[in-house]
Parts: structure tokens; C-alpha cells; sequence
């Protein structure tokens, strides 16, 4: 789907990424290769138990297309764990090296703070959109989803129950995407101030669904965003209730846990006191390195319910 280009204007006009030098391509120390016992890993992908390859750019064709993205390998990694897949969309204007290098707040804020909160236990990706958007036209951004599972799941160990996606802005809208799309190869999903701009096809079935918006989003407004939420607290099966929002000025976000959901499906909003940015902190400017966000989708990520 394509978004207005006004729209896109006015999103590009409030982004700012910064660019840094590409991850080292190194291949990450792994254990000793062995023969495995499925029975000693939570579904594992074809990759378990081969050599890996290394942090870096990776690129696959995509009906005919060469496209790129970043993947950023743990350190420690072992070929005979199975470990969480997450990946971190770029706003438009964006680049996947603003995503993987954290820009000026670096590692604090690399994948959205997801390298700071995972430490070293999840296989982080940072895909590249077409025009630095996800317009998503003919579905060819979905395609892309799938090509890259397909290339680092024939290489590294994932739990193939444990994919997240997560974006800000546009990077949230092809989260969403995703959520409608591909809810039954994803087992969860964090959508940052995003808008229905890259499509739902589908989008009838239930997947884990976190919510964030500034109720002063004068981008994409939060009333999107509550729209958006509102199909997941219908799909997961969740009692539909008014969730208090913050007052302008107050300086603070309130979280509501949708109540009634299908078990495994949570759906959790959180609506701040501010605008249209990503890393948002209670009662002052916004900060990558200081914002709440990262946790708070960690935590979503991470909680028990999501664990098989």
C-alpha cells in the first residue's frame, strides 16, 4: 500500500537518523560443534548445530530484487541453543544502520534498546525498506520478512516460536503489517507510533499485540494507533475496555493489560504524554538512552505466556 506523499514528508521532516559504520562482519566464537538432540532445544530452526555465519549485512533476492539487512549475532552465541529472533523496523527516512548502530546514543538504543535488554541472548535484525520507507506494495515487504527468516534460520539456531517484530513510525505501520499478515510466524509484536500505512492483509488472527503512542501525535495520531490495538483486543479475544490515556502536561505514560484475552495473546497499551518519537522518558526530553520503552518491551516480550 502506498502512503501519501504528504504524509511521508511530513514523517521524514521529524526523523533523524544519524549513519555509523557497518557491524563488524567477524564470525561470533561458537562452541563445539556437535551432533544434536532436538529434545535439548525449544524449536529449533535448520540452522541448529551448523558453523554460523557472522554479524553483518546480509543480502537476498527478493522476486527478482536484492535487498539487504543488518543482523547483529551474539557474542557468545551457540550453535546448539535455540535463541529469540527479533526484528527492529526503521521510520521512513531511516536506515537499518540507524537501527543497528543506536545513532547518538549507540549501543544503549541499538534495535531500540533491544541489544541492551536482550544481552546477548537474541539474534537481532535490522532490515533495509525500499526508498528507506515499507510501503509494502504487492506485499513485497512481507515476501522480504520471509526471505530473510528463511536465510538466517538455515544458518544460526532460532526458536522458531520465539520471532518478534518491532518499529517506530513507518517501522511500526510494517509491524503492524505483520501482525495482520504473519500473526501465526510471530509470536509477538510492538508497534511504536504507528499508522496503517503499509497494509493488513489478513488480520483476523491473534498474536501477542503491544501498543505505544503519544496522545499528541500530530503525525500519525493515536487515535491510529487505538484503532490498531482495537483489532488485536478483538482477535485475541480480550474484554474491550476504555483505557485511560494521560493528560497533556502531565509528563507521564499509563500502561493498561488488556483483561479476558485468549491465553498466550496478551494485549498491552501504553499512551504517553507526548508527541511522535520512539524513545519517550516520563517528565523530560526525549532519550533512546533513558527511555522506559526498550523495558517495557522487553518485559512484553519476555513474559512467561510468550515462552512457548
Amino acid at each position: 500500500m502506498v502512503a501519501l506523499t504528504s504524509l511521508l514528508t511530513g514523517l521524514l521532516a521529524i526523523s533523524t537518523p544519524l549513519v555509523h559504520a557497518l557491524p563488524s562482519t567477524t564470525p561470533p566464537t561458537s562452541h563445539n560443534l556437535t551432533p544434536l538432540n532436538p529434545r535439548q532445544l525449544s524449536n529449533p530452526s535448520p540452522g541448529c548445530g551448523k558453523s554460523p555465519f557472522g554479524s553483518g549485512v546480509r543480502t537476498v533476492n527478493v522476486n527478482g530484487r536484492n535487498r539487504q539487512f543488518t543482523v547483529r549475532v551474539p557474542n557468545n552465541y551457540n550453535p546448539n541453543r535455540s535463541y529469540r529472533l527479533i526484528f527492529a523496523f526503521h521510520w521512513v527516512g531511516g536506515t537499518m544502520n540507524d537501527i543497528s548502530s543506536g545513532g547518538t546514543d549507540r549501543e544503549l538504543w541499538s534495535y531500540y534498546g533491544m541489544q541492551r535488554n536482550a544481552g546477548e541472548s537474541a539474534i537481532l535484525v535490522a532490515p533495509q525498506g525500499i526508498n528507506n520507507g515499507w510501503a509494502n506494495n504487492g506485499g513485497e515487504d512481507i515476501a522480504f520478512v520471509d526471505a530473510m527468516i528463511r536465510h538466517i534460520e538455515e544458518a544460526l539456531c532460532v526458536n522458531q516460536k520465539q520471532r518478534f517484530s518491532l518499529g517506530f513510525s513507518y517501522g511500526g505501520s510494517m509491524t503492524f503489517s505483520i501482525a495482520c499478515s504473519r500473526a501465526k510466524e510471530f509470536r509477538g509484536v510492538a508497534v511504536i507510533g504507528g499508522g496503517q500505512l503499509s497494509g493488513c492483509s489478513g488480520g483476523n488472527d491473534p498474536v501477542a499485540y503491544l501498543g505505544i503512542h503519544g496522545v499528541w501525535d500530530g503525525t500519525l495520531n493515536v487515535g491510529q494507533g487505538r484503532a490498531m490495538r482495537d483489532r488485536f483486543v478483538r482477535n485475541n479475544g480480550c474484554q474491550s475496555t476504555n483505557a485511560p490515556e494521560p493528560a497533556r502536561g502531565s509528563g507521564i505514560h499509563i500502561k493498561t493489560n488488556f483483561s479476558g484475552c485468549r491465553s498466550g495473546y496478551p494485549v498491552t497499551w501504553i499512551p504517553f504524554d507526548g508527541g511522535h518519537w520512539p524513545g519517550a522518558v516520563d517528565n523530560g526530553p526525549e532519550s533512546g538512552a533513558r527511555s522506559w520503552v526498550p523495558g517495557e518491551i522487553w518485559s512484553f516480550f519476555t513474559q512467561a505466556q510468550l515462552a512457548n
